[in-house]
């Protein structure tokens, strides 16, 4: 196991089907450009708020994330409440996104630059990114490392290629499940990919 699984296999380890997991706020909050069925994936889902939010929408949920604790947790809720989600172990350095298979991809709270075209690629042509993360400069509660936060208007020229629908910076409540309480500085966005 590496470094990163160990640390987000411990930050998981006490999570229950009793611990919060919300949608990221620009998913919810613009959920109307949602398709009414189709396929969506979860990136570094964690518990899977956005996931749970996405299969209630109707859609077929694929959720990946590095920790296994995290996805147990998911697998069980998701039974639970019977709805379409595939939790998958994935550690994102290494694994390939597939070929224009979602409709919906969300990310929120990671970056990874250089998944950018694997990203767009992933979408079925006029497919939605809902992306959301923390915007510079280090905030306290959030990524230590700079490398994990966007600059002002980076998030648009990142996925130029996309029609941007929805484009916001600023301060929002944390869905984290372990910082409820606290407020970051993020950066959102809603891009279609052109057919």
């Amino acid at each position: 196991m590496d470094s990163v699984q160990q640390k987000w296999e411990h930050h998981y380890a006490n999570a229950d089907l009793k611990s919060p997991a919300h949608p990221c706020f620009v998913l919810q909050q613009h959920s109307r450009l949602l398709p009414l069925r189709g396929r969506a994936l979860d990136l570094a889902c964690g518990l899977g708020g956005n996931a749970r939010f996405l299969a209630r929408c109707g859609l077929k949920t694929d959720a990946w994330d590095i920790s296994d604790n995290a996805l147990s947790v998911l697998n069980q809720y998701a039974h639970l409440h019977q709805l379409p989600i595939t939790p998958l172990i994935t550690d994102l350095k290494q694994m390939l996104l597939p070929y224009q298979q979602y409709d919906v991809i969300v990310v929120s709270r990671y970056l990874d630059r250089a998944l950018r075209q694997p990203l767009i690629d992933a979408l079925k042509p006029n497919g939605l990114l809902f992306y959301q993360t923390f915007l510079g400069p280090v905030q306290i509660q959030g990524p230590n490392n700079p490398d994990f936060y966007l600059q002002s208007g980076e998030l648009t020229r990142l996925f130029s290629s996309l029609k941007i629908w929805v484009y916001g910076e600023g301060w929002l409540d944390s869905e984290n499940a372990l910082d409820l309480q606290a407020q970051h500085r993020y950066s959102w966005m809603v891009g279609q990919k052109i057919a």
